[in-house]
């Protein structure tokens, strides 16, 4: 594993803008898998027109700038197929989506059945697996679509996810999980790592899961590269678990040894030591949710009433808009952009 070492100050520039603002298109697309339906949100460049709206705006974050339905830019772009995270949605990177289709992208974001925001059932969203089929069966329903289908460059597909989707995105690109693995990992720090007690509770089940779906390879061919950001699922596994994920892959880790969740530290895990060929970069000051949507002034405030922070309250010193630039950058110059 070759690290990057990464400054969040002036060493950060902006690539220059592709598009006239990124374009929008949310849909409800088939998932055979659940024989059902799932929200999908589909950034691209944007030729002109549509709506402008601030897409993802609340009183807690702020939002993106989209047009929505615009009509697409002429050629053909690398696609992204964006994971959330598990409780997320597509508005909670949306500014990633955004600033991606305004550099040459097109990036399909998938609200995942039973693990996103209002449609949460853990004991079935832990299901890691399921989640792969939703963006293999969103690629498959896009490619078909008359209008943004001719635009995919689909010998450029990239994976990329958030924390458990981190996990989504290294399994499109080959890796394989380990369920026993991490089971016992998970009993061993069940004290410390995050999550590891409602994994391993009897609602959810972690250690009930079959395991010859858990362990199963859900590689899709057209992906050509994966970047995780403070990916899950990260501990007990094995060198067979890596042995077909795509060379280069890239871990994004969020925080430093004080900031940095147990559960998606891949440096103590002992993942970055299996990829020989894959690189890691961290990003700190930060923790895992700066890689969450702006806040606004009062979000902090308003969270911590709800019992929800500290979603909004990075460590000392974070630039919030700085390390969203470097997960953009980083994902911008895989895609050759």
């Amino acid at each position: 594993m070759r690290p990057i070492t990464t400054a969040l100050a002036l060493s950060l520039i902006a690539s220059t803008a592709f598009a006239e603002g990124a374009g929008l298109r949310l849909a409800q697309a088939p998932m055979p898998h659940f024989d059902a339906e799932a929200r999908v949100a589909i950034w691209y460049p944007r030729e002109m027109g549509g709506t402008l709206t601030l897409y993802g705006d609340n009183p807690v974050f702020k939002g993106v700038e989209a047009y929505i339905d615009a009509d697409p830019m002429d050629g053909r772009f690398p696609v992204v197929l964006f994971s959330h995270g598990m409780g997320g949605t597509d508005r909670a990177q949306a500014w990633l989506g955004a600033a991606l289709a305004r550099r040459g992208a097109i990036v399909v974001m998938v609200n995942h059945p039973n693990s996103t925001w209002g449609d949460f059932n853990m004991a079935e969203g832990v299901q890691h697996w399921t989640r792969a089929a939703d963006l293999s069966a969103a690629l498959d329903w896009l490619q078909d679509d008359p209008d943004l289908g001719q635009r995919l460059d689909v010998t450029r597909v990239l994976a990329a996810g958030f924390s458990y989707g981190g996990w989504t995105a290294l399994s499109l690109g080959g890796m394989t999980g380990n369920l026993d693995g991490l089971v016992a990992a998970c009993t061993t720090h069940i004290a410390m790592m995050e999550a590891c007690d409602m994994l391993l509770s009897d609602d959810v089940g972690l250690q009930r899961q079959d395991a010859t779906l858990w362990n199963a390879s859900y590689a899709d061919a057209r992906v050509s590269s994966v970047v995780a950001i403070d990916p899950g699922f990260v501990w007990g596994l094995g060198r067979e678990n890596v042995a077909a994920l795509l060379p280069d892959a890239l871990l994004i880790g969020l925080g430093d040894g004080e900031t940095q969740m147990l559960a998606t530290d891949f440096a103590g895990s002992g993942l970055a030591a299996l990829l020989a060929d894959g690189q890691t970069r961290h990003l700190a000051p930060a923790f895992h949710f700066t890689a969450m949507p702006l806040c606004k002034p009062a979000g902090a405030a308003i969270l911590e009433e709800e019992r929800d922070d500290p979603v909004c309250t990075d460590p000392a010193g974070t630039d919030r808009a700085a390390v969203h630039g470097a997960i953009i950058d980083a994902i911008t110059e895989r895609l050759g952009l």
